[in-house]
């Protein structure tokens, strides 16, 4: 019996292991792809970012992986270079912050697209936990009490395709834990599909 039980544990470890190598792999050519297409419309971004405010086009900000490891993560700039290291929504009068383009960087989640070099690299998937600030310390502690601090963090994922900005960090925590429980390709496809649509209606975007 037990080492029914041993045999039944090792062969779930294999599957795993399995899924996250083929994930890894998608995630990189898909990675690649994008660049490749996207090189032009990221060029006409950092000339609209560079154009109509002071500082550098990407903005690089101090984000939790996986295992709490601290990774650099890169977006377009869509705010002034003298906003204090917050999350947005713990700003008050967050317009006022707001570079003349970054409005429309926000609402189109084409600040987003440098990312991809995150995936590229391995600090991120396309589809995972969004990472935390390095000072969101009550999300980085719920997270780590519950294991999802194991995921690697995504562009998008199950909590940011239920609310994104809209959702308190219990509630956030728990649709992380559900993607966590019930991760396969099938789902991380149906998150990617339903992200295109959200990002269309450009839902859950406080600012």
């Amino acid at each position: 019996m037990k080492f029914c039980c041993m045999k039944k544990e090792i062969s779930c470890l294999v599957v795993q292991r399995s899924q996250v190598i083929v994930k890894r792999f998608v995630d990189f050519l898909l990675a690649l792809i994008l660049i490749l297409i996207a090189s032009i419309p990221i060029l006409i971004i950092v000339f609209m970012v560079r154009s109509t405010s002071r500082g550098p086009a990407i903005y690089w900000s101090d984000r939790v992986g996986k295992n709490n490891r601290i990774f650099r993560m890169p977006k377009f700039r869509t705010m002034r270079v003298d906003t204090p290291l917050v999350a947005t929504h713990l700003l008050q009068n967050v317009e006022s912050f707001l570079t003349p383009v970054g409005p429309f960087l926000r609402k189109t989640s084409l600040d987003e697209l440098p990312q991809l070099w995150s995936v590229l690299k391995g600090d991120m998937s396309f589809v995972g936990p969004r990472p935390a600030l390095f000072n969101q310390d009550d999300l980085i502690k719920l997270r780590t009490e519950r294991g999802i601090s194991q995921l690697t963090p995504g562009v998008t994922g199950w909590a940011q395709i239920n609310g994104r900005d809209d959702l308190p960090i219990p509630v956030k925590v728990s649709y992380d834990e559900f993607y966590m429980k019930h991760q396969t390709f099938i789902f991380d496809i149906k998150i990617i599909w339903r992200t295109v649509f959200k990002v269309i209606k450009k839902e859950g975007v406080a600012h």
